[in-house]
């Protein structure tokens, strides 16, 4: 059995919140992005540099507006759990308490040249581990997000996703998001195309 909610990250999350980033990257993105890229956002040469920001994201934040959210599982036993370790070889992890990252969500107001940051946020981040989905934890964090967006005083948030993402563009779609028509074509080996989402929450 295990207690679940979402929280603000802290400093000792920075690890399980890479690790769990590059697994989720590794398994929702495997189907619509070419092998080369995907290794280096997700690589051994990678965790560095996600260590390095996810560390600078939770610790020092540009703005009190920009927030990262954990989802969480508070285990019962000293259960270990997959995660990355030197050189990107599997590890078992085991957090004190029995608490485990699961999921995160990140955001900050928007920085689109055609959207006013004052009152539209983008949530630029939204994973959950690929051991962990189907329990609640994306909309936890959705719901999270929009909570603290909201008391924050933004009207709308955006998010951008991969087109060929149907997993996500589902998940969003079901909780009344839809596109605004904005998009973006990114070059990696061949043209991958965003597309942008939005959604009312005033």
């Amino acid at each position: 059995m295990a207690d679940v909610g979402v929280r603000a990250a802290r400093r000792e999350d920075v690890l399980q919140v890479a690790n769990c980033q590059i697994r989720a990257w590794r398994y929702g993105y495997r189907d619509f992005l070419p092998e080369g890229p995907l290794e280096q956002m997700t690589g051994p040469a990678a965790e560095k540099m996600w260590l390095r920001q996810w560390d600078e994201a939770i610790v020092a934040p540009p703005t009190p507006m920009h927030r990262v959210l954990v989802a969480v599982e508070t285990i019962l036993d000293t259960e270990g759990f997959p995660a990355l370790g030197a050189g990107g070889s599997a590890a078992l992890v085991t957090p004190r308490g029995g608490e485990r990252v699961v999921g995160l969500a990140s955001h900050a107001p928007a920085e689109d040249p055609d959207l006013d940051p004052s009152v539209v946020a983008e949530m630029l981040t939204l994973l959950v581990d690929p051991d962990f989905v189907r329990r609640g934890h994306g909309s936890r964090l959705l719901n999270a997000t929009v909570d603290y967006l909201r008391d924050d005083g933004f009207r709308q948030i955006v998010t951008w996703v991969f087109a060929d993402n149907h997993a996500v563009l589902g998940f969003l779609e079901s909780a009344g998001w839809g596109e605004d028509m904005a998009e973006r074509v990114l070059d990696m080996g061949r043209p991958i195309r965003m597309v942008r989402l939005t959604t009312d929450i005033s």
